[in-house]
């Protein structure tokens, strides 16, 4: 059985992420606006492909001032790079229901190889018919790696912004119709 293509849920689907603040506490943020393919064989995880593109300035953390920030050039840059993407480039099955998907990361036109660390949850029916699956992804990524190198010394020691980024994906895809 070749890989079929599904279509990412979205209104169930979330892309997350968060970022030390200031060394002592944690910020949170999501992205509004992305799209995705899951080309899944089930029968040999190893032949599956996922694609996604996110649409930067949908960046929220809950607070505009923030948010107007991090769209700037000192981080994401939306005006000049509008997209994030990332194309998967090998999957590795692991133990149980854990997956390795590596791929390319792009951000500001910078490109990196990661690894998320992703679980299969499980498939389900829905009250409409639909067979759905879904995953969750996780990875943290070096922002100044991604020329996201924006920071300011604290008095106290410290850098008020984190460097590393951890990524959370909830992905829930319906099957193709037969």
């Amino acid at each position: 059985m070749a890989a079929q293509t599904w279509t990412i849920d979205k209104a169930h689907s979330d892309i997350f992420f968060t970022v030390r603040h200031m060394v002592i506490t944690k910020v949170r943020g999501r992205f509004l606006k992305w799209d995705g393919t899951l080309a899944l064989d089930e029968q040999d995880w190893t032949k599956s492909h996922v694609e996604v593109a996110i649409d930067a300035a949908s960046i929220s953390t809950g607070d505009d001032k923030r948010d107007g920030h991090l769209k700037s050039a000192d981080f994401l840059d939306v005006e000049k790079f509008p997209k994030l993407t990332f194309k998967s480039t090998k999957v590795e099955k692991g133990s149980g229901d854990k997956l390795k998907v590596t791929g390319d990361l792009t951000i500001r036109d910078v490109t990196k190889s990661v690894t998320l660390d992703v679980e299969a949850l499980g498939k389900a029916k829905d009250p409409w018919g639909n067979n759905k699956i879904a995953f969750n992804g996780k990875v943290a990524v070096q922002r100044e790696e991604f020329g996201a190198k924006w920071n300011q010394a604290l008095e106290t020691g410290g850098l008020l912004v984190g460097k590393e980024v951890d990524i959370d994906l909830e992905l829930q895809a319906i099957a193709p119709k037969a």
